[in-house]
């Protein structure tokens, strides 16, 4: 017998618990909410810890049976204790347990929530099945926007217990580029009613992913900051969109391609239909996905103009209509009308600590290279040309000579991928990643660079190239995504220590999902391809941090002499 989505935990009764089943006045169904479990938890307490793996194989579409075949299930680990980090100390042995004195910043980062309409005719969904690749292919589809539903309500939860001073958000918001994506995720940060579905909506009544439901947005009092993504800009983060692009995405007509991963001239090509998922089947099942030589008439599906691809200018604009705080998410006008997606924020009037927001993903411009030894095609690596390099030199340059500790946020991490990776720094960019690391290593006021991306959780650290100023050295910090396991945002503390030094406490968090509810169905999903795929067919490298896949660190930063007297003067709030 196939096993539904229900047997995941989805049941009449727990939908009635999160507030559906019941009627307004005129007796018309009411729209529901989806609270999240009671008891709120870091990783520091507790962590999510799959089953172990079954023996057996399963096709990645056969979602029906996942939980019957043993995938999917998870239970509650142990605590993750923080792994206290020295790398920056030099010698590494003079690093002496320090007092935490006062804590200076406390803010959240979500990245890569990918919000999909799982209905689109424009995804690729076919090249995720054929060459192994989640991204492309993944029953996470289903629930994205109830899983940043659960998130937002979490970090809520922590708020109440100590106040951040701010959040971020490092790209990725969309999945495709669309309209209704972006949409559902600044109105889940509102707290608006969704509606997760398009076309023909076939299952809103009776499909707990296609409901109509009122998400519980974000405290208000929490300023929320926003970077970009290649998956905001990009056709499915890998491509500019193209006219033939563009009209598919308000179409009926299935997306045909090319096989992108193994033709560099792929996206021009008209080899296979891409797919959809049915919206109205309870597993979302897939339609149109194969050879075009397979379909005796082009499969096709409901259109939709809200489906409509965004241009980066159209984007950023979004971020002003909006009714949480600030308007435009630290985007400015100018952002708009220069199509320049970097600025900078103060977060807190008192303390000497300023925010970089780099945009370094790609530009349409950038020549896709055929795939080679030393570089990859796409459009999914780290970049700057010269405009961006230039504008981050000066507010490195400013927030140094300000006597200010800088953080640089931005969706590509450095320093971690080869050329060769379709993830690495792209061989076409006005600087190279060495050069930008040689040119990151001037600044002794620089602390941290957090970024999203890869989906992983780790932590990377860059050690002063001259022995004698260890404050030369920085952090970096990456966020796993929402969409993939292991489905966790990351808390980040500043604090200063008793010997003038300062300490980021880097946190995951799993969001506190309610049985029963989609969002707990996305994480039985997310286990089960982490278990159908034990490593990364895109690149080639198994995934670290398994089988928790969290990490958390106590990262020590020496700073400068001229610092530790700046810091020590400022007002803070004092750790008990």
């Amino acid at each position: 017998m196939a096993i539904s989505r229900r047997d995941f935990g989805v049941s009449v009764g727990a939908l009635v618990a999160c507030g559906f089943g019941k009627a307004d006045a005129l007796g018309l169904p009411a729209i529901g909410t989806y609270p999240i479990a009671p008891n709120v938890h870091t990783t520091v307490q507790r962590t999510v810890l799959p089953n172990q793996k079954p023996a057996a194989a399963i096709r990645v579409d056969d979602v029906s049976n996942y939980q019957k075949r043993g995938f999917g299930p998870w239970h509650y680990g142990p605590a993750l204790s923080y792994d206290r980090r020295l790398d920056l100390v030099a010698p590494p042995g003079a690093g002496k347990p320090a007092r935490h004195v006062a804590r200076l910043l406390n803010f959240f980062a979500i990245t890569d929530i990918h919000v999909t309409d799982k209905e689109s005719p424009s995804s690729a969904i076919y090249l995720g099945l054929k060459n192994g690749i989640p991204s492309g292919y993944s029953p996470v589809m289903l629930d994205t926007t109830h899983v940043l539903d659960a998130a937002v309500q979490t970090i809520n939860a922590l708020h109440r217990r100590g106040r951040f001073d701010f959040g971020i958000s490092l790209g990725d918001t969309c999945n495709n580029i669309q309209y209704n994506e972006l949409r559902w995720y600044i109105d889940v940060l509102d707290g608006k009613a969704i509606t997760p579905n398009s076309g023909a909506k076939a299952g809103a009544d009776s499909i707990d992913h296609q409901k109509p439901y009122k998400a519980a947005g974000l405290d208000k009092s929490i300023k929320w900051y926003q970077t970009l993504g290649n998956h905001d800009h990009f056709w499915m983060g890998t491509n500019p969109v193209n006219n033939y692009l563009r009209q598919v995405y308000v179409g009926e007509d299935i997306l045909k391609l090319g096989d992108i991963f193994t033709d560099p001239d792929g996206i021009n090509k008209r080899d296979y239909y891409m797919g959809a998922l049915d919206g109205a089947t309870p597993n979302g099942d897939i339609v149109g996905a194969g050879p075009i030589g397979d379909f005796a008439s082009p499969p096709k599906v409901k259109a939709d103009p809200n489906r409509r691809s965004l241009r980066r200018k159209e984007w950023l604009g979004e971020f002003f209509k909006t009714s949480s705080q600030p308007v435009g998410h630290g985007f400015s006008r100018a952002n708009i009308d220069e199509d320049f997606a970097c600025y900078s924020f103060r977060p807190s009037a008192v303390l000497p600590i300023k925010v970089i927001v780099l945009d370094n993903t790609q530009v349409d411009e950038d020549v896709s290279p055929a795939r080679s030894a030393t570089s990859s095609p796409g459009y999914g690596h780290g970049s700057l040309d010269k405009k961006r390099y230039d504008w981050l030199v000066r507010e490195l340059d400013d927030g140094q000579n300000n006597g200010e500790l800088i953080i640089i946020a931005a969706h590509v991490p450095i320093g971690v991928e080869p050329a060769s990776s379709v993830m690495g720094w792209s061989s076409v960019a006005h600087v190279s990643e060495p050069e930008l690391i040689a040119k990151l290593h001037q600044y002794p006021n620089l602390m941290l660079w957090i970024a999203g991306h890869r989906h992983y959780n780790t932590i990377t650290a860059f050690k002063s190239p001259d022995p004698a100023r260890p404050e030369l050295g920085f952090w970096q910090v990456e966020t796993a995504s929402l969409r993939d396991f292991p489905q966790q945002f990351r808390t980040f503390e500043i604090i200063r220590n008793n010997d003038d030094s300062i300490s980021i406490l880097a946190t995951n968090v799993d969001p506190a999902v309610r049985q029963g509810s989609p969002a707990a169905t996305s994480r039985g999903y997310a286990i089960a391809i982490e278990q159908i795929y034990s490593s990364n067919t895109l690149t080639g490298q198994p995934k670290p941090l398994r089988p928790t896949g969290s990490y958390n660190a106590e990262l020590v930063k020496p700073l400068s002499p001229q610092m530790r007297a700046k810091i020590r003067k400022h007002g803070t709030r004092i750790l008990q």
